[in-house]
C-alpha cells in the first residue's frame, strides 16, 4: 500500500511540474518570435538554384549526349551481331562477343563515372545554394528579430511561414 501511496505522492509532483512549466511556455511564447522556411521550395523556386540547376546541365549535357550517342551504337552493334549469330561462324561469333562485353564495359565504366561527377557537381552546387539561403535567413532573421527560425517542419502555417522573404531576397540577389 505504500508503494501505491508513493507513486500517486510522484504523480501529483509530476503532473504539477508539467503544469509549471506548460505555465511558463505559454508565457515565454508569446514573446518569442518564430519563423518557418519551406527547404525544398526554395531549392525549387529560388534564381540560385535555378541557376545552378542550368549550370551543371550546360557542364554534363556533351558528356550526356556522348554517353547517349554511346549506348545506341552498342545497341546497334549487339542487334547487328544477334541478327548476323546464324551466318557467322564460331571464331567471329566469339571474337564479336568479347567487342560486344569489352564495349559494354567501357559504357559502363563511362556511366558510372559520368553519374559520380555528376553528383558531385550537383552536390557543390546545392552547398553554395543552401549557404545563400542561409545566409539569406539570417539576414532576415536578425532585421526582423526572429528569435528562432525552423527549417522543413511537417506543418507550416501562413502566419510564420517566411519562405517567400527568403525567396525574394535571394532572388533580388542579397
Amino acid at each position: 500500500m505504500k508503494t501505491l501511496t508513493q507513486s500517486l505522492s510522484h504523480l501529483k509532483k509530476a503532473v504539477l511540474l508539467v503544469v509549471c512549466l506548460g505555465s511558463f511556455a505559454a508565457a515565454q511564447a508569446q514573446e518569442v518570435k518564430i519563423g518557418l522556411v519551406n527547404s525544398e521550395r526554395i531549392m525549387r523556386e529560388s534564381a540560385p538554384a535555378k541557376a545552378a540547376e542550368a549550370k551543371i546541365e550546360s557542364e554534363f549535357s556533351r558528356r550526356r549526349k556522348d554517353l547517349l550517342d554511346f549506348s545506341a551504337r552498342l545497341k546497334a552493334m549487339a542487334e547487328k551481331f544477334d541478327k548476323d549469330m546464324p551466318v557467322i561462324s564460331e571464331a567471329d561469333r566469339i571474337k564479336r562477343q568479347r567487342e560486344l562485353a569489352d564495349l559494354d564495359q567501357d559504357f559502363q565504366r563511362k556511366q558510372r563515372a559520368f553519374r559520380e561527377d555528376l553528383n558531385q557537381r550537383r552536390n557543390e552546387e546545392i552547398a553554395a545554394v543552401v549557404d545563400k539561403a542561409s545566409k539569406a535567413i539570417k539576414q532576415i532573421a536578425e532585421g526582423e528579430h526572429y528569435d528562432l527560425i525552423i527549417q522543413d517542419a511537417v506543418f507550416i502555417s501562413p502566419r510564420v511561414d517566411i519562405t517567400e522573404k527568403v525567396l525574394q531576397a535571394l532572388n533580388s540577389g542579397k
